[in-house]
This record gives structure tokens, C-alpha cells and sequence, in this order.
């Protein structure tokens, strides 16, 4: 123990003699050949050398030998820092170039698009004479025409489907361009009140104040009395004045009970020469077109042979098929649509002196899609249902047919009209109006 104490006392006062009192020579050999061991092991951090080198510029001398060694290191690390300098900076030379032609690239792109942009999506307002037409300026009085209600509205072959529901009912439906609005009725206290349901009715959403007048209103407005203004009635559409409207009519309650209210209701419009008629040997078409669905009684519809401005909706799953005319229908009172009343008839009993759709519900004669697109059996039911319809002068309508997957409704849109359907039920107004059905068909 005492000899181990000695030999670390000889060893700390002269730190060149190791513990057997020979000249240790690892630290002189480790500076001398410092630059080569470091070459064989592996680089350190540049963080860690450059640490290592604070510390050692604040360690306090001892002597003469350990200043010379610090001085070896230093230089040898300044070697290193200068090779890992270099390296550094080459990488910095290839970057900033990079870097500054991928900015410059994003401006380019970016000043392109601008340019691109009015080409594409010019929604610039003109602004040439702003108040050209108002009181007391220029053109004073001519800013407007008697029939600016509908003016750029383009007509679509869509029927509003249940249109009552809308937060604004009819008006929403002309501003898409829809040529069809439906209300179903409901008889209770001598009034004719709109709604689908018996909890739905309330005292102020009847036929006359949502449907009746504001069609007589917006007629009025169409048919301006003017000296310049003939005889023919112009429709709701200013783009299309000879596009009728259809107003179809779902009789809720007893068919035989409502009829009679609901030929006075239109009596308005039937005296102004708005409505379309068969009078015994031709149909007239006029501003509006009503057809009666639901419960409505053929029987009573047809019982006037001379003259009628009511129409049918006739059963389509009739038409198809060459024997289809020998089917004659099993129907009761009240049995629904295309039914009620026409128990022994068959198809050829619908025509256009009578009736105008002729519809049936897609998902229950036709079928869901499975596969995204209608089998060959679903197509050729559906051309000889709509076949079956031309034939016999009607609009052929499909009411029930996919709402979604929103790519499946649309196909399904687009195969009906290509195959002659003249109204798309429909629930999505804003949808229907983005499509251009000029490219599928166009319809009358």
C-alpha cells in the first residue's frame, strides 16, 4: 500500500515516468501521431470538436511541454474545422442557387396563374354608366323590361320534387330553370290546404296562396298589356316564352271530393287563357299545364269530352312491352297514381288528349343500380317504357330514382334524358341546373 501511494506521488510530480519509473511515452506518441490515429477513427461532430476546443483554451497552463501539445491539438483541430468548413460551403454554393431558382420558379408560376385567371373566371362587373335608367339620369325609364322576372333563366327538363318543401316554394324552382313544381293537396273545410303530411298542414300553405297566385302574379307580369302585345299567352320563361310550366296536382284525399275544388281553384287562370286544353279535337298549349296525380279520378277527368285543362299521370309501367295493351287494369277508387279510376283500361286509354306524364317509380320497376350503372335488362326496360310513353304523345317520369351516391344520381340523369325522358325528378335544384342537358338531348 505504501508503494502504491509513492508510485503515484513519483507519477504526479513527474508525469513522463509511468508506475515502473519508465518515461511513459503514450502521450507524447498520442500527440506526436495524433493527426494519424485521428485519420483511422471515426470523424467526431464538429459540435463536439469545437466544444472540446473551448475547454481546452480554458484549462490553465502547467508547463512548457503540455502548452506545446496544446498548441499540436489546436492546430489540428483548426485542420479539421477547415476541411469541414469546406465541405459546409460547398454544399452552401450548390443550395442558395437552388434555392433562389425554385423562388424565382414559384413566381412564375404564381404570375401565370393571375394571368390565366381573367381568362378562365371573368367575373368583372360592368360598370359603363352605373346608373343609366334611374330617376333623373341618363336613360331614365328604360333600365327595365315588363318581363325581367325570368330574364337569362334558361328551362331544364326538371320537376321540383315535392316543391312545397322549399324554404321559397315555386320561385326557387323557376330560378333553376325547372319546367315542373308539384304540391299535394289535402280537402278539409271546403279549402284546399299543401303539405305532405296531415301534420305538416297548417292554416295559411294552401294551393291558392302558394301556387295560384303567384302564378296569375307572375303571368300578369309576362303578359304586359301593351299595344304591341298579341294574343298568345307568354309563358313563365322570357328566355323561352312558348315553354309551358307544369303544376302537377297530388290529390291527397278522396280523388271524387277533391275534383270539384280543384277545378274552382284554377278558374283564375283558366279565365286569363294561362292554362293548356284540349277542346274535343286538339290539346293548346298555354303558359301552365296542370296534371292531377295521386287519387285524382280518371273517370271524372275524362268525363267531358269536349273540353278539359286537367291532365293525367298515366301509369308508364304500362306502356312497355308490344302486349302491354292488352293488360287492363284492375284499379279501384283511391288506389294512387295512375290508378284510380281506371279499372278495364289499358294502356292505349292515355294519350295526349287525356293525359300528359307518364311516370313510375325507378327503384320500384327498375331497380337500384348495384353496379354503378344500369344492367342491359334495366336498360331495355327502360326504352320500352319511355317507347311505350312517345307512342302514345307523353312525357315520360321517373320519380324515386338514386339520390346518392351523388356520381350514380348523376349518371343516372344523364342515361333518363340521352333515353328521351322529358322531367328529371329531382330534390337537388342547383345540381340539376350545372348540368348542360343541351349535350344529352334537347327537349321541348
Amino acid at each position: 500500500m505504501a508503494r502504491s501511494f509513492g508510485e503515484a506521488a513519483s507519477f504526479r510530480d513527474n508525469p513522463e515516468s509511468g508506475p515502473d519509473g519508465h518515461a511513459s511515452k503514450s502521450s507524447t506518441t498520442h500527440l506526436e501521431d495524433g493527426y494519424t490515429v485521428r485519420r483511422g477513427q471515426k470523424r467526431e461532430s464538429f459540435w463536439r470538436r469545437f466544444l472540446m476546443t473551448i475547454r481546452l483554451r480554458r484549462r490553465p497552463s502547467h508547463n512548457t511541454s503540455e502548452d506545446d501539445d496544446l498548441s499540436f491539438i489546436t492546430s489540428t483541430e483548426k485542420l479539421h474545422r477547415t476541411r469541414c468548413t469546406g465541405g459546409a460551403s460547398r454544399r452552401i454554393c450548390v443550395s442558395v442557387p437552388i434555392v433562389i431558382l425554385a423562388i424565382f420558379g414559384l413566381i412564375q408560376a404564381i404570375k401565370f396563374l393571375l394571368v390565366l385567371g381573367p381568362l378562365v373566371w371573368d367575373n368583372q362587373d360592368d360598370n359603363f354608366l352605373p346608373n343609366w335608367g334611374q330617376p333623373g339620369q341618363l336613360g331614365e325609364g328604360l333600365s327595365h323590361y315588363a318581363t325581367d322576372f325570368t330574364r337569362d333563366v334558361v328551362p331544364i327538363p326538371c320537376h321540383s320534387h315535392n316543391d312545397y318543401w322549399r324554404r321559397v316554394p315555386l320561385f326557387e324552382a323557376i330560378h333553376y330553370g325547372c319546367t315542373g313544381v308539384e304540391a299535394d293537396v289535402w280537402l278539409f273545410d271546403d279549402e284546399l290546404f299543401v303539405g305532405h303530411n296531415l301534420g305538416s298542414l297548417t292554416k295559411n300553405r294552401t294551393l291558392r296562396r302558394m301556387y295560384i297566385n303567384p302564378l296569375l302574379d307572375i303571368l300578369d307580369h309576362q303578359n304586359p298589356s301593351t299595344p304591341f302585345n298579341n294574343s298568345s299567352r307568354q309563358g313563365v320563361f322570357d328566355e323561352d316564352p312558348n315553354q309551358t310550366l307544369t303544376l302537377l296536382i297530388d290529390f291527397k284525399t278522396l280523388g271524387e271530393a277533391l275534383w270539384p275544388y280543384v277545378e274552382a281553384q284554377l278558374e283564375p287562370l283558366r279565365a286569363k287563357n294561362y292554362l293548356t286544353y284540349y277542346n274535343g279535337s286538339a290539346v293548346t298549349s298555354g303558359p301552365i299545364t296542370v296534371v292531377a296525380t295521386g287519387n285524382a279520378p280518371f273517370n271524372l277527368l275524362t268525363a267531358n269530352s269536349t273540353y278539359r285543362n286537367i291532365f293525367f299521370d298515366a301509369p308508364l309501367a304500362s306502356m312497355a312491352g308490344k302486349h302491354s295493351n292488352d293488360e287492363a287494369s284492375e284499379a279501384t277508387q283511391n288506389s294512387g297514381q295512375g290508378s284510380t279510376g281506371t279499372n278495364g283500361l289499358t294502356a292505349d286509354a292515355f294519350t295526349s288528349a287525356n293525359s300528359y306524364y307518364a311516370s313510375v317509380s325507378f327503384s320500384q320497376t327498375i331497380g337500384f343500380p348495384w353496379r354503378g350503372r344500369l344492367s342491359e335488362k334495366q336498360l331495355r326496360k327502360v326504352r320500352a317504357q319511355i317507347q311505350g310513353a312517345k307512342q302514345r304523345g307523353l312525357k315520360p317520369r321517373y320519380w324515386s330514382t338514386p339520390s346518392w351516391p351523388i356520381g350514380l344520381r348523376n349518371h343516372i340523369w344523364d342515361v333518363l334524358v340521352k333515353e328521351g325522358v322529358d322531367y328529371l325528378n329531382v330534390d337537388d335544384l342547383k345540381a340539376a341546373a350545372r348540368n348542360d342537358w343541351r349535350k344529352s338531348r334537347f327537349f321541348l
